[in-house]
């Protein structure tokens, strides 16, 4: 009985039969070379685009911010360089310093309520029947989608003095001197009907995100949970929130950035009025370059107020980091 031995591969030829033909070599240099440089390639498009939307553009406006530019100098096309004048007029005003106490008071509160109502809207979509969860998941995405100028037209309506649906509802339920409150004669009532218009277009983005992640929660861990005998709130506290935190973190900085930029919502409303006591950051830039056609002071409290958020942004990260080490 004679045994038969598979004899291993001795050559090229007998390389490429036991590869099945395929070549089983080294990979060359240039195809490794395409393979490193593809991803940056995929990149590129977007990265070129950003460049011209959105780097050309603020490399202008710094480079207005270094000049005095009014219609004057417009209708002349005169460039005239005054340097840091814009910069230093801007930093000395009590005015700026005014408003930017105010824009960061305003975007904390709007964040705080939205992050709050859209975690627990975002937490009744997963506890909903599916009949219930399609119906409220297609309200809150047209909620979302609704272009912002229509958004605040409506709310004009809703709020107007004589013929607003809100004053009608509270004169009927009995609240007689609201039937032609102004709601826009007043900071604090003005500042009232943005942020609900705010609050009102952001819930969805934040519940729609926190209900997309509790689906990603294995139901084992409630399972165990409810076996150790731990109610609602300690499940929440811990299975929900520690995979839900992530999400959080990243939505809470998005909603920072959005809120704090919001120009169409406060300046439709009411121009930043009464006496200028609404504006915010970006209002405020607006007023004094286009309005006052002072358009290099406009120009370097746009960069200020970049400069700002990124300081915000950059404490809002530092925490969250801060945070995230704790708990490892």
């Amino acid at each position: 009985m004679t045994v038969q031995t598979e004899r291993p591969p001795s050559g090229p030829a007998d390389l490429r039969e036991a590869d099945g033909g395929k070549g089983g070599g080294p990979t060359p240099p240039a195809a490794s070379r395409a393979g490193a440089l593809a991803p940056y390639l995929l990149l590129l498009p977007a990265l070129v685009a950003s460049v011209l939307l959105l780097g050309w553009p603020l490399l202008k406006d710094v480079l207005l911010s270094f000049q005095n530019l009014n219609m004057g100098q417009l209708i002349q096309h005169v460039t005239e360089w005054n340097g840091v004048d814009n910069y230093q007029e801007t930093l000395t005003s009590e005015d700026f310093w005014r408003v930017t106490l105010r824009s960061i008071l305003f975007t904390a509160v709007n964040v705080v309520l939205i992050m709050v109502l859209g975690t627990l809207t975002g937490l009744l979509l997963a506890r909903l029947g599916r009949r219930m969860r399609v119906t409220l998941l297609l309200g809150l995405v047209l909620a979302w989608a609704m272009p912002i100028v229509a958004a605040t037209t409506v709310y004009q309506w809703l709020f107007a003095q004589r013929f607003g649906v809100v004053n009608w509802v509270l004169d009927k339920l009995g609240w007689h001197s609201m039937a032609d409150y102004s709601w826009t004669s007043s900071q604090m009532s003005t500042f009232f009907v943005v942020t609900v218009l705010i609050v009102w277009m952001s819930i969805p983005f934040v519940a729609i995100n926190l209900y997309a992640a509790t689906t990603t929660i294995p139901g084992e861990l409630y399972e165990a949970a409810a076996l150790d005998g731990a109610g609602a709130w300690r499940s929440f506290t811990t299975v929900t929130l520690p995979f839900l935190r992530p999400f959080l973190y990243a939505t809470t900085f998005l909603e920072i950035i959005w809120v704090f930029k919001a120009f169409v919502q406060v300046y439709l409303i009411n121009g930043g009025g009464p006496d200028r006591l609404t504006e915010i950051l970006p209002v405020y830039a607006y007023v004094e370059g286009v309005g006052n056609q002072h358009y290099g002071m406009g120009a370097a409290i746009a960069v200020l107020t970049i400069a700002i958020l990124l300081g915000l942004t950059a404490y809002y990260l530092r925490i969250v980091l801060k945070q995230e080490e704790d708990e490892l």
